[in-house]
């Protein structure tokens, strides 16, 4: 029997009406992903100091809860008083680093004014070996750089850091005023104890890897940081401190932070010293330090912990920092863990967590 001719096309038909559909899903998640950019962009002030309070509010929840089980003799402590202490402290905390600091950049745009023509000079005399004219080239250059506005940028930033505590302080408050209230309200939004579980099961997770991460980066950040301030305490150079406290922020940065740090380091030195050969060798004890520290005590407490793609973070630093800049660097890590997890639990959304993890396996457990 031969086939009629309309057999078949209602598939085709079907076919036709569900590539508009399609294309409309894809134009749709395109206008969403694009609106949602530019909130992010135009609100980041807040968004990162809510995604840092949140941070604070993990680190110290687990603690709060140690705290809460303990006992001296028949007296427990009650959750409220053991969130109040660990609020004050977060407080004192983050008043105490914001006040540093402050200081510390104060004394940064001091000595960036006092070296300014030293130091352009000094980096105009590295291109000497081409020739005068190179360097009057490059000297004239480095002239017409407005330090000035620069530096008044950097000071309004580290004004704005002030406020920035401060809400930051305000959001860890109340989430520490509603954390009693999470466990119903998750089982009044989920409808069922099953999927409040699960989501709570799933929190858990980034919240206990995302602690992991930044504990480690902490700890490997100060020893950096120690090492660095030896160095330069030890070679007498100024700006010791400052350096230090660059150098520990930087590290939290993978892959790129703690080369930027380095530069940072080397180009003090040659700007103090005006020395080639002095800061080259500062340059070759910070670069040992980095690379020891980075490659063998860095992956030594860090294990598995994280299971992130080298290029997936790369990724992120370039996106995040395109999006709320060095903030963004910063938090870029541990919002590629949370999403990498989130990711995990959706049949649809599993091959992105697939290519996020570092070994095609973004299991939860760990």
């Amino acid at each position: 029997m031969k086939d009629t001719p309309d057999e078949g096309r209602p598939a085709l038909i079907d076919g036709r009406a569900f590539e508009p559909r399609a294309l409309t899903n894809v134009l749709l998640g395109i206008i969403a992903f694009a609106l949602a950019l530019f909130l992010m962009v135009q609100a980041k002030f807040i968004l990162i100091s809510l995604a840092i309070a949140i941070i604070l509010f993990s680190l110290t929840s687990e603690a709060i809860n140690a705290v809460g089980r303990l006992r001296i003799g028949p007296v427990s402590i009650p959750p409220r008083l053991a969130s109040l202490v660990a609020l004050a402290l977060i407080a004192g905390g983050l008043l105490t680093l914001s006040a540093v600091l402050i200081s510390q950049v104060n004394t940064v745009v001091t000595m960036v004014l006092n070296y300014a023509g030293p130091a352009q000079q000094a980096i105009a005399q590295l291109f000497g070996w081409m020739g005068p004219e190179v360097e009057q080239s490059v000297l004239e250059s480095m002239q017409s750089i407005q330090v000035a506005g620069y530096l008044t940028t950097l000071a309004g930033q580290a004004s704005n850091l002030l406020s920035a505590t401060i809400l930051i302080i305000l959001f860890v408050g109340f989430l520490f005023a509603e954390r009693i209230w999470f466990d119903a309200k998750l089982n009044s939004l989920m409808g069922d104890s099953e999927s409040a579980e699960r989501i709570a099961r799933m929190v858990g997770t980034i919240m206990r890897r995302v602690n992991h991460y930044l504990l480690v980066k902490a700890i490997v950040s100060a020893v950096t940081a120690v090492a660095v301030y030896g160095v330069f305490t030890v070679g007498g150079f100024d700006l010791a401190l400052p350096v230090a406290i660059i150098t520990f922020a930087l590290n939290f940065i993978p892959s790129i932070g703690s080369i930027i740090a380095t530069v940072i380091a080397t180009l003090a030195v040659y700007v103090l010293t005006q020395n080639p050969y002095t800061s080259g060798t500062v340059l070759v004890a910070v670069g040992i330090l980095q690379f020891v520290i980075g490659n063998v005590i860095d992956p030594m407490l860090m294990g598995h912990a994280l299971r992130l793609s080298s290029f997936g973070i790369i990724i992120s630093l370039a996106f995040w920092g395109a999006v709320w800049g060095l903030p963004g660097m910063f938090l870029a890590v541990p919002i590629m863990v949370a999403l990498m997890i989130i990711c995990a639990q959706s049949p649809r959304l599993r091959p992105l967590a697939v290519l996020l993890s570092r070994e095609g396996l973004p299991d939860m457990d760990h």
